[in-house]
């Protein structure tokens, strides 16, 4: 099915912007370390550039097909079981740096993690769209929390924690906006709860993010470096950067630079202007992508909006707050900003479909 109405143009130049943006300080952020390792300035931004056209083919395909054809129990229980078995799957792949989140085959690689965050949303739009009776906590919130906390879990295992909490997000958001009462929706993160405390206080890495979060400067060299060299970068910007291409932080300072902490690099290069201007940018699709929602043809319509848009916007409200030091560190990439082709090809995508589903009726 082949949908033709005209799709929301701020919502479309906010993606294409942002993309076209990272590109830019995937360049900035990544020149002299892929010059240094291989051979070329161009090695990131290259291949980034490959996955950013892959991403734009999947987001035009997405924005052509009638979104209402995700809602049949045949896609839903499908794309559930493939993203089960490749969650389970990477396990057989090497670790790297110390988690199982890519499954790699010769130039191919998958972070099956982002898929998850796709699966469960699509599960919430078509169970609470089929289930009028919201109240019913053994036949709609129960299902609802199994689904999700089954692909969380899995997702922990790798380990990464930042990513099942957004899948826990969107989840708290989707009932809510499902009208399910909101005392019910309070049992989740409750029973949650003293899972997500042992995760962080039993677990000794995590525990050193948690002492460097409250005091980075305990362990400047250790567990505080991320945060600290962050800060710096993002302090000695100003108000107007020190000009594209010239930040200093990024020479073997800063970690991550082009992925986890590329708003670091945004910050000290283009100043507490070009900052703003990126939230501002993530502002203005979460108003689009909302706005989507509440206008959508049908209710299935409307939840996959919110997830959809929560998924992008909890995201990238993560990654900011990680380099302002205002949660402890964790690896999450900037939507469409940050190196990484998996990340990248699955958010234009989903874009496709926030989209297809702005056209209204």
């Amino acid at each position: 099915m082949v949908r033709t109405g005209n799709s929301d143009k701020l919502l479309f130049a906010s993606v294409i912007g942002l993309v076209l943006f990272g590109l830019i300080m995937i360049h900035s952020a990544s020149a002299i370390v892929a010059q240094d390792d291989f051979g070329t300035p161009y090695y990131f931004v290259r291949k980034q550039a490959i996955f950013a056209g892959l991403g734009l083919v999947g987001m035009f395909v997405a924005m052509q097909i009638d979104y209402r054809l995700y809602n049949r129990g045949w896609v839903v229980y499908t794309a559930l079981g493939v993203v089960t078995i490749l969650l389970v799957a990477v396990f057989a792949f090497p670790e790297v740096n110390g988690a199982h989140r890519w499954i790699r085959y010769g130039g191919f690689q998958l972070q099956p993690s982002e898929l998850a965050k796709l699966a469960s949303i699509l599960f919430l739009a078509y169970w609470l769209d089929a289930h009028d009776d919201r109240t019913d906590v053994t036949r709609v919130l129960l299902p609802c929390a199994l689904v999700s906390g089954a692909l969380a879990v899995l997702v922990v295992v790798e380990p990464d924690l930042g990513t099942a909490l957004g899948i826990g997000t969107a989840l708290v958001v989707m009932l809510f906006t499902a009208s399910v009462p909101l005392r019910k929706i309070l049992y989740l993160p409750l029973a949650a709860s003293p899972f997500i405390v042992g995760l962080l206080v039993l677990v000794p890495f995590r525990m050193k993010r948690l002492g460097a979060f409250m005091d980075p400067w305990s362990d400047p060299m250790g567990s505080g470096y991320h945060v600290i060299q962050s800060l710096l970068a993002i302090g000695s910007g100003g108000l107007s950067g020190i000009g594209l291409s010239q930040g200093r932080q990024k020479l073997y300072y800063l970690p991550e630079p082009h992925t986890d902490f590329i708003f670091a690099v945004i910050g000290e290069e283009l100043g507490l202007v070009g900052a703003v201007a990126v939230v501002a940018v993530f502002v203005l699709l979460a108003w689009r992508g909302l706005r989507a929602a509440g206008r959508a043809p049908d209710e299935f319509g409307a939840l996959l909006a919110t997830g959809l848009t929560v998924m992008i916007v909890t995201q990238a409200l993560f990654n900011i707050s990680v380099t302002l030091g205002l949660v402890p560190t964790k690896g999450i990439p900037l939507p469409f900003i940050s190196y990484g082709g998996t990340s990248l090809c699955i958010s234009m995508s989903a874009m496709g479909v926030l989209l297809n589903i702005s056209q209204g009726k």
